[in-house]
């Protein structure tokens, strides 16, 4: 036989399996669908989550006083130092113009500053850390060899919100996949369980199969099948219901956290989002169909 004509056969056995036992299969999809969707809220919550954490954290500067009478030379090797370190972009800030800030930030108690008879704040060196430059560690290790220079009396780059900020993200991240592999893991177990009952229920073609010659892998196939549509198909409903959810509820939830600044001129679901289910939803059901296969067909 072919291998067309052998897909073709055990494609019509799958469809033929899948009619035969609909209630079966429904549940099976069913369940599918229902973890899928719980697997995409997750990964569409923990997106916006992180641009929500990107949006708190906003341009992450870290800044480098330094002591009176420092040379031009200096603070230019040092701008060079920084930028190189870290990727990001330098500026110089004078104290006048520390000053206005400073000023602008209180409002009408800003106005008390201009009795001041002499401007009380330093030179600086403001440095803007990229995403990739942000880790605690590295930022802290940074800080230190620029505190031993004998022209820098102070370094700040808010470590405390720094590191509460990252462990937010981590712990984010920890969830999703723990959220992944619990889905998966319920998934396979009731792809596999729903196959067992189709498995028993054709048990009897199936050892018909068996006494005419057919092989393991010919008697297999079909249940293989049956697992990857119910995957596919699960994942189809479980894209359903996220894009419904997306455009009936997002812009309520957009509406509500408006002041948050995040997730504006999006709807529908990510492309790859759809992808991960997809591929997701057929590994899951593939899996499944083997486990059931070779635990409970015993051929």
């Amino acid at each position: 036989m072919s291998v067309t004509a052998s897909l073709g056969y055990f494609s019509r056995t799958a469809l033929n399996g899948i009619v035969r036992s609909p209630f079966v299969h429904v549940i099976a999809v069913a369940s599918l669908a229902i973890a899928l969707v719980g697997f995409g809220l997750a990964r569409m919550a923990s997106a916006q989550l992180d641009r929500l954490l990107v949006a708190l954290a906003g341009e992450v500067e870290m800044t480098v006083y330094l002591a009176d009478g420092t040379t031009p030379e200096k603070i230019a090797d040092l701008q060079a130092a920084l930028s190189q370190r870290t990727g990001g972009q330098t500026r110089v800030v004078s104290p006048s113009e520390a000053l206005g800030r400073l000023a602008s930030e209180l409002g009408e108690q800003g106005q008390a500053l201009e009795s001041l008879e002499e401007n009380p704040l330093p030179w600086s060196v403001e440095v803007s850390l990229p995403p990739l430059a942000r880790e605690p560690e590295q930022l802290e290790a940074l800080a230190e060899r620029v505190r031993s220079l004998p022209f820098v009396t102070q370094v700040d780059y808010g470590q405390e919100a720094l590191e509460r900020l990252t462990a937010i993200a981590r712990a984010l991240k920890l969830g999703s996949l723990i959220a992944f592999v619990l889905v998966f893991l319920t998934a396979v177990v009731v792809v596999s369980a729903t196959l067992q009952l189709a498995i028993y229920s054709r048990r009897e073609d199936i050892e018909i199969q068996k006494l005419v010659g057919a092989t393991d892998r010919f008697v297999r196939a079909p249940f293989l099948i049956e697992g990857l549509l119910q995957g596919v198909v699960a994942a189809a409903l479980a894209c359903a219901a996220l894009w419904a959810f997306a455009f009936f509820v997002g812009p309520k939830l957009a509406a509500l956290f408006s002041f948050l600044d995040v997730g504006k001129g999006r709807s529908g679901i990510d492309p790859r989002l759809v992808l991960e289910l997809f591929s997701l939803g057929a590994g899951m059901g593939l899996l499944g169909s083997i486990v059931a296969v070779r635990r409970f067909l015993r051929v």
